[in-house]
Parts: C-alpha cells; sequence; structure tokens
C-alpha cells in the first residue's frame, strides 16, 4: 500500500526533560497511530526525510523505529522501509467464522452487530472526518460505485463495499470501534458477499435502492450531518434484514411448491375387505 506521507501532520519533536528523543518520537508516532493519521499500511517517511521533519538525528529515529517494531507498531519490508503494521488484525478465529457462515439464522445476528457500530460510526464520522477523510471516503464511494456497475468478480466486489463501510469507521477516529471493525473484518467480507449476491440476483430495481441508501450515507457523512449519517447507516442495514428475511420466505414457498403431493393410500379393514368378498 503506498501512501503520500506529506499528509501525515508529523511534528518537530520537544525534547522534555528526562526523557530519551527516541521515547519522545515514539510517543509521537504512537499518538499518530491511536489517532489514525497513521494507518495500517501507511509507509514512514524516507529516514533523511523524516528526521528531518522531526528535527532529530537519524541514530536517534532509527533507535525510536527499533523500538516501534520491537512493539509490533511497524514493521520492515524487502526493500527498504517502515511500514505501520494492522494492530486491528482480525481477532475472530477462522474456525468461528466458518460456523457463523453455516447457520443462516447468525446472519441477522451479524447484521444486529453492524446496526450497532456501524450507525455509531457513521454518527462519530459525520462529527470528526477530516479533509484527509473525504478524500479517502471520495475514493471509496466511487470505487464502490464502478463495482457495482460493472458486476465482475463478486468477491473482490463485496471487499469493496465493504472498505467503504471501514472508511467511515476511519472517519470516526475512534481506534476502539475501528479495531473491533476491522477486527471482523473476515465474517463482514463473507456477510457482504451474501447481501450482494441476494441483492443483485433480484433484478427488480432493489440494487438501485442499494446504491442510493450507500450515496445517502456517504453524503450525510461529508457534509457533516451526524443525525442523517446515523439515520441513513440504519435505514441501509434495515433494508438489507428485510430482503434477507424476504428471501428465506420466498426460498420456502418455492420449495414447498416444489414438493410432489403425496398419494393418499386408501386402507381397507379386514372386515370390510371380507365382506365384500364374500358378496
Amino acid at each position: 500500500m503506498t501512501n503520500d506521507h506529506r499528509r501525515i501532520p508529523f511534528e518537530a519533536i520537544k525534547l522534555p526533560a528526562r526523557v530519551r528523543l527516541s521515547d519522545a518520537i515514539v510517543t509521537q508516532i504512537e499518538r499518530l497511530i491511536v489517532e489514525g493519521a497513521l494507518k495500517p499500511g501507511d509507509r514512514l517517511p524516507p529516514e533523511r526525510e523524516f528526521a528531518e521533519r522531526l528535527s532529530v538525528s537519524r541514530p536517534s529515529l532509527r533507535e525510536a523505529t527499533l523500538k516501534l517494531e520491537a512493539r509490533g507498531l511497524v514493521h520492515a519490508r524487502r526493500g527498504g522501509g517502515y511500514y505501520v503494521a494492522d494492530v486491528t488484525a482480525p481477532t475472530l478465529t477462522d474456525p468461528l467464522v466458518h460456523l457463523l457462515q453455516q447457520h443462516p439464522p447468525a446472519s441477522y445476528d451479524i447484521l444486529e452487530l453492524r446496526q450497532g457500530l456501524e450507525e455509531k460510526a457513521a454518527y462519530l464520522a459525520a462529527q470528526r472526518r477530516t479533509d484527509a477523510d473525504r478524500r479517502v471516503l471520495k475514493q471509496r464511494f466511487a470505487a464502490l460505485v464502478q463495482a457495482d456497475r460493472k458486476k465482475g468478480d463478486a468477491i473482490a466486489d463485496a471487499e469493496t463495499d465493504l472498505e467503504f463501510h471501514l472508511a467511515i469507521a476511519d472517519a470516526s477516529h475512534n481506534v476502539a470501534l475501528i479495531h473491533v471493525m476491522r477486527g471482523l473484518f473476515n465474517l463482514l467480507r463473507s456477510s457482504t458477499y451474501r447481501f450482494r449476491e441476494l441483492v443483485f440476483s433480484m433484478r427488480d430495481g432493489t440494487e438501485r435502492l442499494l446504491h442510493d441508501q450507500h450515496r445517502a450515507i456517504y453524503e450525510a457523512v461529508v457534509k457533516g450531518d451526524p443525525d442523517a449519517a446515523r439515520e441513513a447507516t440504519h435505514l441501509h442495514l434495515s433494508f438489507l434484514d428485510a430482503t434477507l428475511r424476504e428471501a428465506e420466505r420466498a426460498s420456502v414457498r418455492a420449495e414447498s411448491g416444489s414438493r410432489p403431493a403425496k398419494r393418499v393410500k386408501r386402507t381397507v379393514s379386514k372386515t370390510a375387505s371380507g365382506g365384500r368378498r364374500g358378496r
């Protein structure tokens, strides 16, 4: 993942009393990670440039980088450079994800969870989004519109859909909420794939409603209207819930209608049959 590190608000280090310079550097980078200014996959500036921006020596910066690496907050990649680690790595194990995927009623549990998380995320994002967040949201929404039009790789399109919602979570700047959302990535990806597959198979205008809902969420967050953002998210997830339930009812009706009628066997008592034979 490439990024423009010039957008990140690094500040010149002011050396506090009785604190090592490298520790002061570490503190600033940790703060930027917590605030969301530094995101997983972001590349730190080249050492010379980074040292100049922080007004520190390269040895002190190198020591700070090694401390961050030891804490698992950054990692070096082949070819040079340090990148922010994904401290919000998946928290659900693959076996649990598999169990939830295999039991259809869990889809409603997932939607209930998403309502609690994403409605709050949208509300906070509308309050706290920065200019950088707006740019990312614009890119994510444009990618989602493109995916809806092309209808290419279904799994890739589901990830594009999910990345839009995760960008809203990122814009909330609530590190705990972001951690939970990204920790559920695998589970949300599979459920998003299922919902999109269902919606785009209907061919009754439902997919247009899905697009309009995403646009309403996007516009409310970008315009800074928390209540509208929360309401638009609630409408979107309630729509998915209702669509899923209706699809399941239709499936049950179709299944019952396709079953062959059972033949009713007429049984005759021995007494009655014996009586007929005697006539």
